[in-house]
């Protein structure tokens, strides 16, 4: 089997800093001005550690940043095609892409956004399956996975059977400009072939349905993607919150509350004194979930996050994550929140966003009790 991997090394780098993408060599200079950093190569690295199982795979990438470096940082021997460029742009997507195509892959796994995509099918149409790796700031395209993850176990998937076929996605782009003026104005560009897996891929308008394990995963990687510096992160209990510290390698406290800061840990299984001496008058979040069936979000099971604590920090600052799965368990009631603080449980009643998946928020309301 041929895989061709190619990765976009500066996609995602508007995202942070805000500004809504990469696209132009003006833009990609103010993201760095800025301080962005490169977000594609760590993502591609995550999916392609799907892959370490299959010994006979030959791998084809393009040289550096391009698929190379990571690839050898994983162990493997690719096969270079190309020359190193200081400067990547478009149109090595789209040299790689060709190489590619003429040198016959079963499958092409990119690391990119839309424009991304776009460059590669301009090469190879739909005359070859690829699978995209969300590392983007826009992904409206349905060629792409829910999750990194995701598109490495596609990827693993199909080189292994490729009995489970193929089926058409769309290639969509925006107008950057426009999106940064507040209008999305997105636009078909064709259709390419992707491996027939619809619980792991999105569509055009949503990020489809994985099952829990890829929404967790998916939940994980948003919630960190966002972090902000010298914030306190008050990190709640419960089996959705430990995959954002095992994404961070930090130890994490099943049942307890964690206090972490820079994607450090400084503090664990805290009390509600410990975490007011520790947060102070100091920006801090909180990530807690949601049980299933019942909607609790304070006061059962993290009464640590007391009213006191929840004062401090301010509804605004409270990130509520859980996937689609716990949220149908409530079959349409309200998120529920019981402090012991009538006046705090009154601040909370209304609507907060809740955090489905790596694509996917969704307005809830909530309920002081």
């Amino acid at each position: 089997m041929k895989l061709g991997v190619i990765v976009n090394p500066i996609a995602g780098m508007g995202g942070r800093v805000g500004l809504k993408g990469t696209d132009g060599p003006e833009i990609l200079r103010l993201a760095r001005e800025m301080g962005a950093v490169p977000e594609s190569p760590k993502k591609a690295m995550k999916a392609l550690t799907q892959l370490k199982e299959l010994v006979d795979l030959e791998i084809l990438t393009f040289p550096g940043e391009m698929g190379e470096r990571e690839l050898l940082e994983l162990g493997w021997r690719p096969t270079v095609l190309g020359d190193p460029k200081e400067e990547t742009g478009p149109e090595d997507t789209v040299e790689a892409s060709i190489g590619m195509l003429d040198e016959g892959v079963d499958l092409i796994i990119f690391a990119g956004g839309d424009g991304t995509a776009r460059n590669v099918y301009s090469a190879v149409g739909d005359k070859i399956p690829v699978i995209g790796i969300p590392a983007g700031v826009k992904i409206h395209s349905g060629v792409f996975a829910n999750h990194p993850g995701s598109a490495g176990e596609i990827a693993y998937t199909y080189l292994t059977n490729m009995d489970i076929g193929t089926k058409d996605a769309e290639v969509m782009d925006i107008d950057e400009d426009a999106f940064r003026d507040g209008v999305v104005s997105a636009r078909l560009y064709g259709y390419m072939k992707i491996p027939n897996m619809p619980d792991l891929t999105q569509t055009q308008k949503s990020s489809g349905f994985a099952d829990e394990s890829e929404a967790i995963a998916g939940i994980a990687e948003k919630v960190i993607e966002e972090m902000e510096d010298e914030v306190y992160y008050i990190m709640g209990s419960g089996t959705t919150i430990r995959p954002i510290m095992e994404e961070l390698g930090i130890p994490n406290t099943l049942l307890g509350i964690d206090i972490i800061r820079n994607k450090e840990l400084v503090a664990s299984d805290v009390h509600e004194k410990q975490i007011l001496e520790i947060i102070g008058d100091s920006k801090a979040k909180i990530i807690v979930t949601v049980i299933g069936g019942q909607g609790y979000v304070f006061g059962r099971g993290n009464q640590q996050i007391s009213a006191e604590v929840i004062k401090r920090v301010g509804k605004k600052n409270i990130i509520v994550v859980a996937p689609r799965s716990k949220m149908l368990s409530l079959d349409g009631r309200p998120l529920l929140a019981d402090t012991g603080d009538e006046e705090v449980n009154r601040s909370l009643d209304g609507y907060i966003t809740v955090i489905m998946d790596y694509y996917t928020e969704s307005l809830q309301p909530i309920k002081g009790l």
